[in-house]
């Protein structure tokens, strides 16, 4: 069966036509039609590619730049992203507070829950007073000199195009993690004046300032191994994505001054003390600390991926957020396995350890999760977990009191983490920009054929800011130790033995009510 789709008289009209073609008389007729129809048909197509130029288009070859209006609304999306991991960032404030009461003891718990909203109002107004200029404005290789209280700052933050004001709300929320990060191995024993002292320390003069070296416009080791500059014979500069060194390794470190500085709470066992009462005491509410630690993984998806600053390196975006779930994954499987085979912990499967190496796998990808592959995440996560199994037997056997493993976690891992961008770098990745990927001169580690330089700038630009933040930290420590009551590092004794510790004697509150 056939079905036509044609008029009844197109036969007949065809039929006519060519009939009427090899009629001598009409073909002038037929060759003045056809001429002048491709005669019109060249000159519509002449047009076509000659008006546009004619009248001030855009030609093909200039297609690849990009116009004012075309910038402004890369720099648009890209302010948008940034605002957006911002405020993912700034989430895991809440997943901070939750870990840390949940591994805490009871009295100890309303503590923390000030401390960390403390701790956060601190860091927004110095971050905003001196915190950013001394971090992010020009000055010299150790401290940025302009931009106080956020006066005379441009509308874009240097060359990423994404406005100033979005990149500042980016870093405060990296500042105010940092901070959070010190109180961890100082709870139960840190009197709440002193904690004020000791929050505008960091937010204000020791992270920004050591921060400009590694992040600043002009930070020593960002300009490291270049002619002119420190050590230009290594020919690579410190390199740090996300901040496994300028978060969490600052963050760590002074959190283990401040553990040394204040000493053990009243009452805490060490295993090497005694093998039967020693250890930890129990975490008081562990679905809570879990929580936590479930929201901090959510908010690294802002950490990672939304330090490229730029929306228009999708293939970068999905590479990092990949491997910072990776690198989780196996950093939990890892402490997980090891508690279970190791320690006083043998033959059960522990919360607190598997919940630390997940933060531990997540801290050592920070640095790195740009310029290695999902394999490689994978091993970096497997090397962090041990990492934190074996740093809190070291911190228990070195009698250090540090409630919630903030010391091993980020201060230990996020020294590897930066050390591994020297080791697992694939070869395959340079860096992100406004536009998207340049990866023109890509990252090459150890383990991919690219010798000891990169690796040599990161352990040299990891030293330098450790060995930096834990001295400066010390100092401040002991300094702020030294104060009388109330204003001493330390509370007082009865704080932490009276009815109610440590909540009820500063805050005169429960965090639990019968």
């Amino acid at each position: 069966m056939s079905t036509t789709l044609t008029h009844p008289k197109a036969g007949g009209i065809f039929s006519k036509m060519i009939e009427n073609i090899y009629k001598p008389k009409d073909w002038k007729l037929f060759a003045t039609l056809f001429v002048g129809k491709m005669l019109g048909l060249a000159v519509v197509i002449a047009a076509m590619v000659l008006l546009p130029s004619l009248i001030g288009g855009t030609s093909v070859q200039a297609a690849e730049t990009y116009t004012a209006h075309e910038t402004s609304v890369i720099n648009s999306i890209n302010t948008l992203w940034t605002l957006i991991a911002a405020a993912l960032v700034f989430g895991m404030q809440a997943g901070f507070v939750m870990l840390e009461a949940g591994f805490a003891r009871k009295r100890e718990t309303v503590n923390v829950l000030i401390e960390c909203v403390l701790d956060t109002a601190i860091c927004g107004v110095s971050f905003w007073a001196i915190g950013y200029a001394f971090m992010f404005s020009e000055g010299n290789g150790f401290i940025g000199s302009h931009w106080f209280f956020l006066q005379g700052a441009p509308e874009t933050y240097g060359t990423t195009g994404v406005a100033l004001l979005a990149h500042w709300v980016f870093q405060f929320a990296f500042a105010d993690t940092a901070s959070t990060i010190t109180s961890g191995a100082m709870i139960g024993r840190t009197s709440f004046r002193g904690d004020i002292l000791y929050s505008i320390c960091v937010t204000a003069f020791i992270y920004p300032i050591i921060g400009h070296w590694a992040w600043g416009p002009d930070g020593f080791l960002v300009t490291m191994g270049t002619a002119g500059h420190f050590l230009p014979s290594l020919g690579n500069s410190f390199r740090d994505f996300a901040g496994s060194t300028v978060v969490h390794t600052i963050g760590g470190v002074v959190s283990l001054a401040g553990a040394i500085v204040l000493g053990p709470r009243i009452g805490r066992v060490f295993l090497r003390d005694d093998k039967q009462r020693g250890g930890l005491p129990a975490a008081h509410n562990l679905p809570v600390a879990v929580t936590g630690a479930f929201l901090l993984w959510f908010g690294w998806y802002g950490f990672n991926p939304g330090s490229t600053l730029s929306a228009m390196d999708a293939v970068g975006i999905g590479r990092v957020a990949a491997n910072t779930t990776l690198a989780a994954c196996t950093g939990a499987l890892s402490a997980m396995t090891l508690a279970y085979f190791v320690g006083s912990f043998k033959g059960k499967f522990d919360v607190g350890f598997t919940v630390n190496g997940l933060l531990g796998g997540l801290v050592a990808i920070t640095a790195p999760c740009y310029w290695v592959s999902p394999a490689g995440a994978l091993v970096i996560g497997l090397i962090a977990g041990a990492i934190v199994f074996g740093g809190i037997y070291l911190l228990e056997y070195l009698r250090i009191d540090d409630p919630v493993g903030a010391v091993p976690v980020h201060g230990l891992n996020g020294i590897f983490g930066t050390l591994a961008i020297g080791l697992f770098s694939s070869g395959q990745y340079g860096f992100t920009t406004p536009t998207g990927a340049d990866n023109t001169a890509p990252v090459t580690g150890l383990f991919y054929g690219g010798g000891w330089n990169v690796f040599l700038a990161q352990l040299t630009g990891s030293a330098i800011i450790t060995l930096t933040t834990f001295a400066v930290a010390m100092i401040v420590m002991v300094i702020i130790n030294k104060l009388p009551y109330p204003f001493k590092l330390r509370v007082e004794p009865e704080g932490e033995t009276g009815p109610g510790g440590l909540d009820v004697f500063e805050h005169g509150a429960e965090a639990y009510v019968d």
